[in-house]
């Protein structure tokens, strides 16, 4: 029988955290009362709340406390402990756990909407990471755990999720920036996520310690359209690429070909640089059949031509003196 009496004292209070994912953890005291100088221990990253007939009491960090009058100067108010340290009493305990919840996941999992500047409405999804931890548990007892034996991370998750993705879809909504940007700068875009959601998650009691977002993405279908866009973008603008192509076949000829052939080649080719410039630059017309005459060619033109062609190892020096001569005759 003494050992049974016993039993309704309690003299040790503590908690392991054996459990992982565990947020609020519930001390027994049923049919036991708590004696004067009972030994309350909150081990680090706890943090210990004394609550009376649902009043929340004294807040107790990482520690080791001798229970008294001293140590709890909130709860004597409450039970009206006018003069000295009444035992035992009543009182429910509950310890938190203060670590850092890590890998927390959250994504959209429908589609949002929104209206991009670039390429109009459009339906983005995106994921990422974050982490958070107790802050304040006097808030996070009153708006969420209240008075449940244990209060466990993967009930929180829900909540949690919701709350990020309203604070996405309504970041995203706005369409200050373009998909793009956000896409190319996803570092400083979950830094702005994070300003945003830290006032909601104080509101719970809670520290966002850390916010990522890992991916922003397109349908499928708009993510076919954008990769054949970039694949246009790298041949580029038409003329440029026509000009391009012309030029490249001076340097074609000029290995293929040797002697005064090569410089004709190469002259040539400087027609067909202009002609191909034109045609790409202007919309094709339709034109009436009729013989144009060439105009021949000012040999100064010409001159300055081999020149360049002199300069550029294309033609030899040898072969550059010949069609001198034949353009000087021209022009006397």
């Amino acid at each position: 029988m003494f050992d049974i009496f016993k039993k309704q004292f309690i003299d040790v209070i503590d908690w392991t955290e054996e459990e992982d994912g565990i947020l609020q953890y519930r001390f027994p005291t049923m049919d036991r009362e708590i004696q004067t100088g009972a030994q309350l221990t909150v081990r680090d990253s706890q943090t210990a709340l004394f609550v009376n007939e649902g009043n929340v009491g004294d807040i107790f960090p990482p520690g080791r406390y001798t229970l008294s009058t001293k140590t709890l100067p909130i709860l004597t108010t409450l039970l009206n402990w006018d003069k000295a340290f009444k035992s035992p009493f009543k009182s429910e305990v509950y310890f938190y756990s203060t670590r850092e919840q890590i890998d927390q996941r959250w994504g959209t999992q429908q589609p949002i909407s929104v209206r991009d500047k670039e390429f109009g409405v459009i339906r983005l999804r995106a994921f990422g990471t974050f982490s958070y931890r107790i802050e304040e548990p006097t808030t996070f007892f009153q708006k969420i755990s209240g008075s449940r034996g244990n209060y466990t991370v993967s009930e929180l998750d829900g909540q949690l999720r919701s709350l990020i993705i309203t604070s996405i879809a309504t970041k995203l909504g706005k369409g200050d920036t373009p998909f793009l940007d956000m896409a190319g700068n996803q570092a400083m875009f979950s830094e702005q996520m994070k300003l945003e959601l830290d006032a909601a998650f104080w509101d719970y009691g809670l520290k966002l310690c850390s916010f990522y977002v890992q991916s922003i993405t397109l349908p499928e279908e708009l993510q076919k359209y954008l990769d054949k866009q970039s694949s246009a973008n790298l041949v580029g603008d038409l003329s440029k690429y026509a000009q391009f192509q012309a030029a490249d076949s001076i340097s074609t000829a000029a290995e293929n070909s040797g002697g005064l052939a090569s410089t004709g080649v190469a002259l040539g080719a400087g027609s067909i640089i202009g002609q191909t410039f034109a045609q790409a630059s202007q919309p094709q017309q339709a034109k009436p059949a009729e013989i144009v005459e060439k105009k021949e060619e000012d040999p100064f033109v010409l001159l300055e031509k081999l020149q360049g062609l002199l300069s550029k190892g294309i033609i030899s020096q040898e072969e550059f003196d010949a069609k001198k001569a034949e353009l000087l005759k021209r022009i006397s």
